[in-house]
């Protein structure tokens, strides 16, 4: 699903009209479908319901939106933020159509002053904002802010119709200045605009964020922002298995790292890479680790297999395992490497990573202390994604402070420059670049850049990136010929997870693990599904659906 501009925006919906004859007035008819089903769905207790309509199409989605739930039998108040005069085209006609309904209560704001009037439509249980949309562009209003001002404080909840009122939505930042309308869930229509995947636009992280599909087809929604949205490769992993398949069929992965010593150690972090793999779906699954981690790293799980390597006084893994003899034992049969959890900085251990690196050809897969060993040698990553036969895949799984340390920046560079860092740096060094955070950036060699909007704040634990090393691995151990959908997929399902994982729990006590526990369900969610407007008709950036919605989406899609 690739993310528009404001003005793509407004090219796709003329070209849906000019080109392929879906009048404007039919999309905003399908907009305020959209908008009225989700209200019903996301907030089933609301029986009075209280509209704020500016003046543009926005406003106009919100007028026809009124109708519709007017229709179904909820109380509805629709206050039009400025005189019905100065509307014109689909809004006015939304207006006019509204004007004759018999089911709501229809109220003309058209200063500050005139609010004191309408307070008896802040006693709601709902409140759609439906001011600006897309097309705002700062300063807001007076009148605009005054209302701000009005609903500030209210229980109920509010539903943001395309962003929430004050939102640029071209904005690439998780937050902005300025007055913005608060926010409970959010619905735009026909492709996400970048406020949609890197804004903090509701109140919590996981209130829903959707995209509703109202007719444009696909050949109208393109976009040169090189911006995709990443659960759109979900697909890939969700595809079933031919029935005479067997685990050579879905790659061996080697895991590489650990570290167990007498001043302590990372055993964990290979152990949980390990079961990333695993639980991701690779055939098999090899990990790797110095002798004195190896109790620890093997009772991880029955099915994973071992190899011993030999170790430092301190518990790291040897340079000496270097010998070309152990190491094509090693590597024998498997189709992706994985390096890095758990694996120490020493040089004993610097010189074998270097080395591994370099006599294989394998797609790799490089976290954690292997990335700092990377970052002594910054031109070592351009040598090693070219080999005799080719180019090389190689992902690279960096947290803020490891990209920063391979750049010679600062992490405050990093984060400031997200985007534009990933991009350029995997265009450079011809790799993929998984930039960890919140809003996870994949970005390939090609200039594409996915955006994850699965996750949470949760997830901000020792073990996560463990964890997604894994997931990464052993997809990609899967799909070796559809690189970028599968680390796409891999990023968003262990999202995903643990967004499922905290549904009912608390942020604070989130592990790695648990996250794990819920990847099968995660594997099953019918996020496509929802653009079937028979169900729900929506695509979840951002939130999950009611469990009930999920079973009944999950049983329709599996039929």
């Amino acid at each position: 699903m690739h993310v528009l501009s404001a003005v793509e925006m407004q090219v796709c919906d003329r070209l849906t009209t000019e080109k392929f004859g879906v009048s404007s007035l039919d999309l905003m008819r399908a907009a305020s479908l959209a908008v009225a089903s989700f209200a019903r769905s996301q907030f089933p207790r609301a029986r009075r319901v209280t509209i704020l309509c500016g003046k543009g199409n926005n406003g106009g989605d919100g007028m026809m939106a009124a109708r519709e739930l007017a229709h179904e039998g909820l109380e509805v108040t629709t206050l039009l933020l400025g005189s019905p005069e100065e509307l014109k085209g689909d809004a006015a006609t939304a207006w006019r159509e509204l004007a004759t309904s018999e089911h709501c209560l229809i109220h003309v704001v058209n200063s500050a002053a005139d609010l004191a009037e309408h307070n008896d439509a802040l006693q709601t249980d709902l409140i759609i904002d439906a001011v600006f949309g897309t097309g705002f562009k700062p300063p807001m209003t007076t009148l605009a802010v005054a209302v701000l001002e009005w609903i500030k404080g209210r229980d109920a909840p509010v539903l943001s119709v395309d962003l929430p009122s004050g939102w640029v939505a071209d904005a690439m930042s998780a937050t902005i200045t300025g007055p913005v309308y608060p926010s409970d869930a959010v619905i735009t229509f026909t492709a996400p605009k970048p406020a949609h995947v890197f804004g903090q636009l509701t109140r919590r992280g996981n209130q829903p964020v959707v995209v509703a599909s109202i007719g444009s087809p696909r050949e109208a929604i393109v976009s040169t922002l090189d911006l995709d949205w990443a659960g759109s490769s979900l697909a890939l992993a969700q595809a079933p298995r031919a029935s005479g398949s067997n685990k050579g069929n879905f790659g061996h992965v080697l895991v590489v790292g650990g570290s167990f010593g007498s001043a302590g150690g990372k055993a964990g972090a290979p152990a949980m890479t390990s079961l990333g793999a695993l639980r991701a779906g690779a055939g098999l699954v090899t990990a790797a680790v110095p002798a004195p981690a190896m109790r620890l790293v093997s009772a991880a799980a029955l099915e994973l297999m071992t190899w011993s390597l030999t170790a430092t006084t301190d518990g790291q893994i040897a340079a000496e395992n270097l010998d070309p003899n152990t190491v094509a034992a090693l590597i024998k049969g498997k189709t992706v490497l994985a390096i890095g959890p758990g694996l120490g900085q020493s040089p004993d251990t610097a010189k074998f990573t270097i080395g591994l690196l370099s006599m294989t050809t394998m797609p790799v897969v490089i976290d954690a202390d292997a990335l700092n060993i990377l970052s002594s040698d910054p031109g070592l990553l351009p040598k090693l994604a070219l080999t005799k036969q080719g180019k090389r895949t190689i992902v690279l799984t960096p947290h803020p402070g490891e990209m920063a340390r391979l750049l010679n920046r600062t992490v405050a560079d990093v984060q400031a420059h997200r985007v534009e860092i990933a991009r350029s740096f995997a265009i450079e060094n011809g790799v993929t670049l998984v930039l960890k955070g919140a809003r996870t950036l994949i970005a390939h060699p090609n200039g594409r850049v996915a955006v994850n909007t699965s996750g949470n704040p949760g997830m901000a634990k020792g073990g996560s990136g463990d964890l997604l090393t894994g997931i990464v691995a052993g997809l990609l151990a899967q799909h070796p010929n559809d690189v970028e959908r599968a680390v796409e997929a891999a990023v968003y399902l262990h999202g995903l997870a643990a967004d499922m994982a905290l549904r009912g729990a608390d942020e604070h006590t989130l592990l790695a693990t648990d996250s794990l526990a819920h990847l099968a369900r995660a594997f099953q969610f019918p996020a496509f599904h929802f653009r079937n407007r028979s169900q729900t008709g929506y695509v979840w950036l951002q939130g999950l659906p009611a469990e009930s919605s999920f079973a009944a989406a999950s049983r329709e899609a599996a039929q």
